[in-house]
């Protein structure tokens, strides 16, 4: 396990920046150099292609080492950290479903990625398990855009913790699995809406929502609160059962969690996730730039972007 006091060192895209995080108990320190400009809303990131898993375990092996290893070094380009969170991504998206594949890869793993990776695996698992039993075949009517810069996002979740206690950590696992960290523009089958999926009816009892439920910075505000009104103080397991009724969403949010509160440089990776859909014909990437007002067929969609689909190796 890493010290209590870690620096994260991060370069964002055409700009130098410092983000530095030094953790010791219950407070984290940020400061930031330069900026972070976000890409131009609706435009698809150019010259990314969806991430390739190797066939043999010995491969992957290899290939997770290499990702871990540059995500969890502050040297490491801002340039490569987007690839790179993907890459980590899809790997433990494709190694969480399938067990006999997932069990020779940890063994050919060094010691140091081991832990690491049963959790992450163990987190996605839990999603699985809450999942339809049919794959659907209709994509959702959402909007994908650029998060907020790392640096904002954390920025929020450190002042929600500094005002109710509920950790960072824990809020940016909840930003990461309701839409990640702000990459889902669209509102839920349930109503919910904004970057933390609040429902109108939540957002606007006493004391919880304040502000814009679809602005980040309020929305983590709020979802702090919340999780303190449903018990998350004494019982942070549940609080997240009040967020989302299902043990499973609870165990994954706190396995994030756990990744972050042991290594703050893990938010790095988590931060660059995309949004995948897992689909009847495939675990679909949805990249920045997607945007559906109304549901649309899978067919119809890989009609026209036939590179969202997994490649073949």
């Amino acid at each position: 396990m890493r010290s209590r006091s870690v620096l994260i060192a991060a370069v964002a895209a055409a700009a130098t920046l410092a983000l530095v995080v030094q953790k010791q108990p219950k407070t984290v320190a940020l400061s930031s150099i330069g900026s972070s400009p976000r890409q131009e809303e609706g435009k698809i990131a150019k010259g990314r292609s969806y991430p390739r898993v190797p066939s043999h375990p010995n491969d992957i092996a290899a290939l997770l080492n290499t990702v871990e290893t540059a995500l969890s070094n502050p040297a490491t380009a801002a340039g490569l950290l987007p690839d790179l969170g993907h890459q980590q991504q899809v790997i433990y998206r494709v190694l969480s479903a399938n067990p006999t594949l997932s069990s020779e890869v940890l063994a050919a793993l060094p010691e140091r990625w081991k832990r690491v990776v049963e959790r992450h695996l163990a987190a996605r698992r839990e999603f699985l398990r809450m999942g339809r039993t049919r794959r659907p075949t209709v994509l959702p009517a959402w909007r994908i855009i650029d998060p907020e810069p790392a640096q904002n996002l954390l920025t929020y979740y450190q002042k929600a913790e500094s005002t109710t206690g509920i950790e960072w950590e824990v809020l940016a696992a909840v930003n990461l699995v309701e839409t990640g960290m702000g990459r889902i523009d669209g509102i839920s089958v349930a109503n919910a809406q904004g970057p933390m999926q609040f429902l109108p009816t939540t957002w606007a009892e006493a004391g919880i929502g304040q502000g814009n439920i679809r602005d980040p910075h309020d929305a983590i505000q709020a979802a702090a609160r919340y999780l303190v009104r449903r018990g998350g103080l004494a019982d942070i397991s549940k609080g997240l059962w009040g967020y989302n009724n299902s043990d499973y969403y609870g165990r994954a949010v706190l396995l994030y969690a756990s990744l972050m509160r042991e290594d703050p440089l893990a938010y790095i990776g988590l931060y660059h996730w995309e949004i995948h859909f897992n689909a009847a014909d495939g675990d679909l990437w949805l990249p920045v730039g997607y945007h559906q007002s109304k549901p649309i067929t899978v067919e119809n969609y890989l009609k026209n972007h036939p590179t969202s689909r997994p490649p073949a190796n």
